[in-house]
């Protein structure tokens, strides 16, 4: 967590996200990590994050894509895409249990949002009233 010149905090943070499948050819069962880059300017987010998340929680984020440019120290042009997380369209959503290494001394679902804009999934959805019917 870092300041601004003005004493808000902003949280950096890296998450992975993974998939695996069985390998068509092969039969072997194959996993994939990617890491991505988040920004959050959310006070109250950053506040969260940083008082909650620990190495390996596990958590549920929305939030914009946006891609920067910044110059490294020889002068050449590099980009970043990050998933910012600020104003009344980001979430932050803690998945792991009180027990389980995220420790959050909140709601039992943990979610967490900047502002009234968007809805927060729960962290455990049952599709109860769904029929089997895709909706659309």
């Amino acid at each position: 967590i870092r300041q601004t010149k003005d004493g808000r905090p902003i949280a950096n943070l890296s998450i992975a996200t993974g998939e695996s499948w069985k390998d068509k050819n092969t039969g072997e069962r194959r996993e994939k990590t990617e890491w991505h880059r988040v920004v959050i300017f959310s006070e109250g987010l950053a506040k969260i994050a940083e008082q909650y998340l620990r190495k390996g929680s596990k958590v549920y984020i929305e939030g914009q894509l946006q891609t920067r440019k910044w110059q490294d120290q020889n002068g050449q042009d590099k980009y970043t895409t990050e998933v910012v997380l600020q104003g009344y369209s980001s979430n932050l959503t803690m998945l792991d249990s009180r027990q389980g290494g995220g420790d959050f001394a909140g709601s039992s679902t943990g979610n967490v949002s900047s502002g009234g804009g968007g809805d927060s999934l729960p962290a455990s959805s049952s599709g109860g009233d769904m029929d089997g019917d895709i909706p659309f």
